[in-house]
């Protein structure tokens, strides 16, 4: 039986079709292998990339150098453990407690205080010890949206605590989320205190952005675009401070435990050489997991080491007010250096008998700033009147912010003629409250920090500087080391009449018969003033303010000692050592150096400020 030419072309296209299919079945098959086995591996990688997550760079913060380019704060490296609450499964919180050593019960309340945050890493461990780093490490695939962040902690170099200058730093919290900006999330610190605070925005740099591949547990595969997306981050700004270390130092040890203040400046400008608060306490903690409980401890303190007594405590001055109402009396006529006036050991007014420290027979206003008279300046407040102390006390800075560059000053309480009416203070009233206000009692309040900027302005002939601490800040985006400018008044006091202050205040210190002949100085002609402030809840308060060498005075201080007795027998011995300290640190260096320098010299260059 033959076959027919239809019945052969069908048989070719049959043997064309099979040939044609296992053809394509090979080039399937290959290619299915070289995606499975050969790629495989890749594939399985990249089908689980679900999303680009952005992470925040977090910049070092900014570094403290001393006067003398020495540097005080710097940074060390942490991690901290994070969590990011959309993306954690609630299932491995048992073995992430074992991990961080927390009890389970905590971590699942962090996971729920974290879940109004759902998409921010939220830090469950800060400053983590290696060995919970290395753990988290191992289970990281185990552990989704659990991840370790490099951190930085900061570190004082200083023997001196200077907790109050420099301030701590904590967690932000919603108020600071919902006030400073968008800057800042859960994950992020911010300075609380002191300069921290009132230099946050230089120390803090800015952010910059990782843009990272990860899978559907969350957990980053690899960098996006191999990192050539991403934002670099900006390390914080340096400062440079004008705090002498070893007059910092010298300071606190003198103060041991007494409650108190001390501010040192220089009248020459208004820099800040020391500045402490006692009680005090350790800033460290503060970067510890601990923080919190620290926090609280001394918050519930009786002795209130949170508390800036530099510049947030309000005192009477006592008699360290008296050449502020000597300034007053000469410069509105009411007297003139030779005016005198008759000491018997107490001034009767209103029914009432106001004592002096003694019988010091006829004194004039030099004589009367030597041995503290009080029924001269009894006198001399009744004569000027609340209008002109009101006026001078204004023109000195009493009664306002001195603006500091830390943060949290108050102003204090210089009252007015209003003042005193809106309390139904008038007339004899009146009167009677001026007798008092003559000595630095009543109704006056002032910051240790405002009469050290009395002192200083008394030093330099009646220039009022604003007190300043930081010098310059070194920029690290631009490289530039900038100074920083401040303000300055020159109040219209008659160089005359400034003379004679200072000339009283000199006898203070040098003359027989002056409240502090125990303010001596090798070689250095000091100028003072003591004061016994009033204390209606216990012992008197100890005062000194006073300044060297009385030509061309390059320190200016105020010492104050709550609950201490005379200004003489507490305050003017802290402020002796601390002059000497100053004049002839020789004596004080092997003892009380500052520490090495740890920084590089480059932004320190020889254009620093002096």
């Amino acid at each position: 039986m033959s076959i027919t030419a239809n019945e052969d072309r069908t048989i070719l296209a049959g043997r064309i079709l099979r040939i044609a299919i296992v053809a394509i079945i090979g080039v399937f098959a290959a290619r299915l292998a070289y995606l499975q086995i050969i790629r495989g591996a890749e594939y399985l990688q990249r089908s689980e990339m679900q999303a680009i997550k952005q992470r925040a760079k977090i910049p070092s913060r900014g570094c403290m150098y001393d006067r003398n380019g020495t540097m005080i704060v710097r940074n060390d490296p942490a991690f901290s453990i994070t969590m990011t609450p959309h993306e954690v499964d609630t299932t491995t919180l048992p073995l992430l407690a074992r991990l961080v050593g927390m009890p389970l019960e905590k971590i699942r309340q962090l996971y729920r205080q974290a879940l109004p945050y759902r998409f921010q890493q939220v830090p469950i461990v800060r400053d983590a010890p290696l060995e919970i780093v290395a753990a988290i490490e191992e289970h990281l695939a185990e552990l989704p949206g659990i991840e370790i962040r490099a951190d930085v902690k900061r570190h004082y170099l200083l023997t001196a605590h200077a907790s109050h200058l420099f301030g701590y730093r904590a967690m932000v919290d919603e108020r600071d989320i919902a006030t400073k900006g968008d800057y800042y999330t859960l994950n992020d610190y911010i300075g609380k205190t002191g300069l921290e605070a009132a230099y946050e925005p230089f120390l803090r740099g800015r952010k910059g952005v990782q843009f990272v591949a990860v899978n559907a547990a969350g957990q980053p595969i690899e960098r996006f675009n191999n990192g050539r997306s991403d934002i670099e981050a900006i390390e914080g700004a340096d400062l440079y401070l004008s705090i002498d270390a070893l007059l910092q130092e010298v300071a606190e040890k003198q103060m041991g435990d007494d409650h108190g203040a001390i501010v040192v400046l220089d009248p020459r400008n208004g820099e800040v050489l020391a500045f402490v608060s006692k009680p005090d306490y350790d800033l460290h903690p503060f970067e510890t997991p601990k923080a919190g409980e620290y926090f609280a401890q001394l918050a519930r303190d009786p002795n209130k080491p949170l508390f800036n007594r530099a510049m947030q405590t309000i005192y009477p001055p006592g008699s360290t007010w008296k050449m502020l109402v000597a300034l007053a009396a000469l410069h509105e006529g009411l007297l003139d250096e030779h005016t005198t006036i008759h000491c018997p050991g107490s001034f009767a007014f209103g029914g009432r008998s106001f004592k002096c420290h003694g019988a010091h027979g006829t004194v004039d206003v030099r004589r009367a700033i030597q041995v503290s008279c009080n029924v001269f300046f009894y006198r001399l407040g009744l004569r000027i009147g609340i209008d002109n102390l009101y006026k001078y006390g204004t023109m000195f800075g009493f009664g306002q912010l001195t603006g500091i560059d830390i943060a949290g000053e108050r102003s204090g309480l210089l009252p007015s003629r209003k003042w005193f009416e809106r309390r139904g203070i008038t007339g004899s009233l009146l009167d009677g409250r001026m007798v008092n206000l003559g000595i630095g009692q009543g109704e006056l309040g002032v910051t240790p920090l405002q009469m050290a900027v009395y002192a200083a302005t008394l030093a330099n002939g009646g220039t009022l500087y604003q007190p300043h601490v930081v010098r310059a800040i070194y920029n690290k985006e631009t490289g530039r080391l900038e100074k920083v400018a401040y303000g300055s008044i020159k109040l219209p006091l008659d160089p005359r009449y400034v003379r004679v202050v200072q000339d009283g205040m000199y006898a203070v210190c040098n003359i027989p018969g002056g409240t502090a002949t125990n303010v001596r100085v090798d070689g250095v002609a000091v100028c003072g003033k003591t004061g016994t402030a009033q204390n209606p809840h216990g012992k008197d308060h100890s005062w000194f303010i006073c300044y060297a060498p009385a030509e061309n005075p390059t320190i200016a201080m105020c010492v104050m000692v709550e609950n201490a007795g005379f200004g003489a027998t507490r305050a003017a011995p802290i402020a002796r050592a601390i002059l000497d300290a100053y004049f002839h640190p020789e004596r004080y260096r092997d003892s009380t150096a500052a520490p090495g320098s740890m920084a590089s010299t480059a932004a320190w260059s020889s254009s620093r400020p002096q």
